[in-house]
């Protein structure tokens, strides 16, 4: 009888994810985190400012730093939204490189889209919507990938990271951009404080959509913490592991290795 349970057990957790708190089919939770940035596309901008003061453009900075990038080079930048990174990379690559933003949701990547060419950020990038899981590209593709903000929103992350793994050329590397775990006991409770009493009627203020803040809150929470991450970075088959807290570890920038 334990045996039975124990079996079904296994099998519901093979089937079901989290969304947030919730627990979802893990069928479901790509159309429903689509519905999130569906709804949030037109004031992500904004609410980035806005939620983090300013500093995701010191953290961004950091990782553009961090990448190594050169001129010449292929860029993917995954789940790349409105474009903060693929715009400072379009300029560093140069006429002989290439980025590409790709997004799995189509209202980010319209809104990423208009924004770049809207600063005239149009002769080496292109636009690709695309699931991290299954990335549309072929074997040894890129010399540097990035992921900011964007990896605790995908379903099966091991996937993501070994698809991502596959597109990147030997000796590229991988750059995830992502909330994390803070360091001390204090900054943690004042920032679970801010990310549910304050963030969400932010939210709903500027964004008019709560819940979709109330959710990116809680899918933060639930993304692994720094160690977690850099182990299954490991386990995709990176090498040279690290990573770096930014912000008393709110923020972790990982890197990794393809050899």
């Amino acid at each position: 009888m334990q045996h039975e349970q124990t079996e079904n057990q296994n099998a519901t957790d093979q089937e079901t994810t989290h969304f947030g708190y919730q627990t979802v089919e893990k069928g479901s939770k790509e159309s429903m985190v689509a519905g999130v940035f569906h709804s949030v596309a037109k004031q992500y901008d904004i609410m980035n400012d806005l939620m983090s003061f300013g500093i995701h453009r010191l953290w961004k900075r950091f990782t553009i730093d961090a990448s190594g990038v050169r001129p010449g080079n292929k860029v993917l930048d995954l789940a790349g939204g409105t474009g903060d990174l693929t715009a400072k990379f379009s300029q560093l690559v140069g006429k002989d490189g290439k980025v590409i933003l790709a997004d799995i949701n189509s209202s980010m990547l319209n809104v990423g889209r208009d924004k770049l060419r809207d600063r005239g950020l149009v002769q080496n990038i292109e636009y690709v919507q695309a699931n991290a899981e299954h990335l549309p590209f072929e074997e040894n593709t890129f010399d540097i990938v990035t992921i900011a903000f964007g990896l605790r929103n995908v379903t099966n992350k091991d996937n993501a990271l070994r698809s991502i793994f596959r597109v990147l050329k030997p000796g590229g590397r991988l750059l995830v951009l992502e909330f994390s775990k803070p360091e001390h006991e204090i900054l943690n409770k004042a920032y679970d404080f801010y990310s549910f009493n304050i963030l969400p009627k932010m939210g709903e203020l500027v964004a008019k959509d709560g819940e979709s803040y109330q959710y990116l809150a809680e899918s933060i929470r639930m993304h692994p913490d720094q160690e977690t991450l850099k182990t299954m970075m490991n386990d995709a088959g990176f090498e040279q592991t690290t990573y770096h807290n930014l912000t008393g570890g709110i923020v972790a920038l990982h890197k990794g290795y393809k050899f």
